[in-house]
């Protein structure tokens, strides 16, 4: 089980400087061409593998996003079955009207 927050809740929590482990899953093509600054990109193909780069010890809750809300909350599903408190961003990029930043 998860919660879900909207993107204009997440852009007030970032620019209230609140430390928030945000993971984008998109594909680094996506990534490339826009992502949030604060964001680390674990894209959804290679979250299995990269499950042991997530801690469950006080690095909680993840803030997961997408293009559009599918494949995060896929990945939430993923991560929440696996013990990870996960809070999927509904919209995804597509309702994020913050800056972005483009490149790795």
């Amino acid at each position: 089980m998860y919660t879900e927050i909207s993107t204009d809740e997440l852009r007030s929590k970032l620019e209230q400087g609140d430390k928030l482990y945000l993971i984008d899953v998109r594909e680094p093509d996506e990534w490339e061409g826009g992502h949030i600054a604060e964001a680390v990109n674990f894209p959804l193909s290679q979250l299995p593998v990269k499950l042991g780069e997530l801690t469950t010890k006080g690095e909680e809750p993840y803030i997961i996003i997408c293009r559009s809300g599918n494949r995060s909350s896929r990945a939430c599903e993923y991560l929440a079955a696996q013990g990870f408190e996960v809070v999927n961003v509904k919209g995804g990029m597509l309702n994020w009207n913050g800056s972005v930043v483009e490149g790795e």
